[in-house]
């Protein structure tokens, strides 16, 4: 069927070239808002009746004719007719509709996927600083991060997964001094750990029990392996600096546990410890000097920023000679250009609007030939966790909200990434812990989910070889309920392009949620499992192929597919 839609398609341009030249570079079929217009509608007539000075009906009528006088639309097109003003609605053959089936199932794991066009993307994600566990939001950042990576995988697209550590700054200290003072014996509560939000210490300080079990492992001599990384502690309390790097690496392990729950890998991680180390940040710092794009007020450097759009200029090096954080960010994408990624998008959270209009400003400054509107951003908005019908704020283990493993173990991978991608990233979202393990139709993913695995126990009951199904005579799908269903899995592969081109991996769930609707539909409507072979044949066949698309959107979203539940 898809092959025929290009077949059409190209009908279509031919007609409207010869109605009005070059108007064939247009060429497009729409979906009617109302399925029983029709499958295909053109909207072309009325965009071309001013330019040709003719009645929009009239332009659809030569239109009609046109199309009908090709061989390609003699075949495949049971009817076309004229709707309003100058609509025009296509009705396929049964035999068009019934071609995705087959088309489906000899594509297998690969149906919706795009040969690869040649073009590298790096996904930024997740970034967490490492001084706490990964919480529900970083769990939302990392859902969004690998769907949106698979996503561009479909589009053949070589992605590249990437978390940017950000090691370095006031908050690592913050971490170092906790960690300290809980291994010498003190804890929040006592005189020298303020607790008053009003005061300004209080934030030199974390509260969770995780950081009391940094400071027993520290004194423990313990050894923690981060990425490819190991670090043993001395267990000298009074030794600040190996307690910071004991720290990190000790959290940079933890999170590395909750991203291995959640089955979230990397490619590469990136410190940006490295780009002082690498002299990347002075490099960045004194291109933007050379370049003119900087001055010196109050004792302070500041970046010309306003020529970039942006609504102030930024300071960049404040008086006490450190930088402020958007530097490394130019000096860490300026490296992303260099290593050949010249698409880039970043997931972050809304919090970090505010950095996007100066990051791109230092890096059109730097003038190294980055193009403007470089990285892309997705920024989405912190999640809510409702439990019992509360909303549950803390965590024992973190201190002050709820972890990402916490979810997991409440629930489980597949529900929490389901669960956080079935919103469009920038609205507000409640998890609802209840919701996501009760085993019925109102819970989502378990509704996509039971689908699969009922069409799983109906080849299993038929017993057959389903790799014979691809070649059946499909003939006897011409009911409704089955040309809905093959309309509808005729609809992947675009949905897949508009969700990556969009950053929308919710259209996925939408799409599948909307797909697992018509199979239970059509399970209703129709005996699959009938005396007559032909009959059951080509209706296993089209069961079958609802299950490979099934399986393969939910591998988008990296949610199993099981065979039983």
């Amino acid at each position: 069927m898809l092959k025929i839609k290009q077949e059409l398609l190209a009908g279509l341009a031919q007609a409207l070239d010869q109605l009005s030249p070059g108007a064939g570079d247009k060429a497009a079929f729409e979906s009617p808002k109302v399925a029983a217009h029709g499958d295909y509608a053109i909207t072309a007539a009325m965009q071309l009746a001013k330019p040709l000075k003719a009645n929009p009906r009239q332009v659809g009528e030569q239109l009609r004719a046109a199309l009908l006088a090709l061989p390609v639309y003699q075949r495949w097109v049971a009817d076309i007719d004229i709707a309003g003003p100058g609509f025009i609605n296509i009705r396929l053959t049964p035999a068009a509709k019934q071609q995705i089936v087959q088309e489906v199932l000899q594509a297998g794991d690969a149906f919706g996927v795009q040969p690869s066009n040649g073009q590298r993307l790096m996904v930024e994600f997740v970034s967490a600083n490492p001084t706490v566990p990964l919480h529900v939001g970083h769990g939302r950042q990392a859902a969004l991060g690998d769907a949106i990576c698979s996503l561009y995988s479909t589009q053949g697209w070589n992605v590249h997964r990437e978390f940017y550590y950000n090691d370095a700054g006031v908050q690592i200290g913050t971490l170092a001094t906790s960690t300290q003072l809980r291994a010498k014996g003190f804890k929040p509560g006592d005189d020298c750990w303020p607790t008053d939000s009003d005061n300004p210490l209080a934030k030199n300080f974390y509260n969770g029990d995780y950081i009391a079990d940094i400071a027993e492992a520290f004194k423990a001599r313990a050894t923690v392996k981060a990425d490819d990384r190991e670090f043993t502690a001395n267990g000298d309390v009074e030794d600040y600096d190996n307690i910071r790097q004991f720290a990190v690496a000790y959290l940079r392990n933890e999170q590395d546990l909750d991203l291995q729950a959640f089955a979230v890998k990397f490619d590469h991680y990136y410190l940006e410890s490295s780009l002082y180390t690498d002299g990347r940040v002075d490099a960045t710092v004194n291109r933007l000097v050379a370049n003119g794009k900087t001055y010196e007020q109050d004792g302070a450097l500041w970046l010309k920023s306003t020529d970039y759009g942006d609504d102030k200029d930024r300071v960049m090096r404040k008086g006490d000679g450190t930088y402020t954080y958007f530097v490394p960010d130019v000096a860490y994408h300026i490296a992303k250009w260099e290593r050949g990624f010249t698409k880039v998008i970043n997931i972050q959270g809304t919090d970090h609007h505010g950095t996007i209009a100066r990051v791109r400003a230092g890096l059109q400054a730097a003038n190294v030939g980055i193009p403007q509107g470089y990285p892309d951003y997705v920024l989405h908005t912190m999640v809510r966790v409702v439990r019992n019908g509360e909303e549950v704020k803390i965590s024992k283990r973190a201190g002050s909200y709820v972890t990402l493993r916490d979810l997991i173990e409440w629930t489980s991978k597949d529900a929490v990434r389901f669960f956080l991608l079935s919103r469009k990233p920038d609205t507000e979202y409640t998890f609802d812990v209840d919701l996501a393990v009760q085993k019925n139709n109102d819970n989502p993913v378990y509704y996509v989910q039971y689908a699969h695995a009922r069409i799983c126990s109906v080849l299993a009951a038929w017993g057959g070889d389903a790799a014979t199904l691809a070649g059946v005579d499909l003939s006897p799908l011409d009911t409704p309920a089955a040309q809905s269903l093959m309309l509808l899995l005729a609809k992947y592969p675009a949905m897949l392009t508009a969700a990556a081109e969009g950053f929308a991996p919710h259209d996925v769930t939408f799409y599948l949620r909307e797909l697992a609707a018509a199979y239970h539909s059509y399970y209703d409507a129709e005996r699959i499992l009938v005396d007559d072979e032909t009959v059951k044949r080509a209706r296993l066949a089209l069961v079958k192929a609802t299950a490979q698309v099934l399986h393969n959107g939910l591998a988008v979203l990296g949610v199993s597919a099981p065979q039983k539940m």
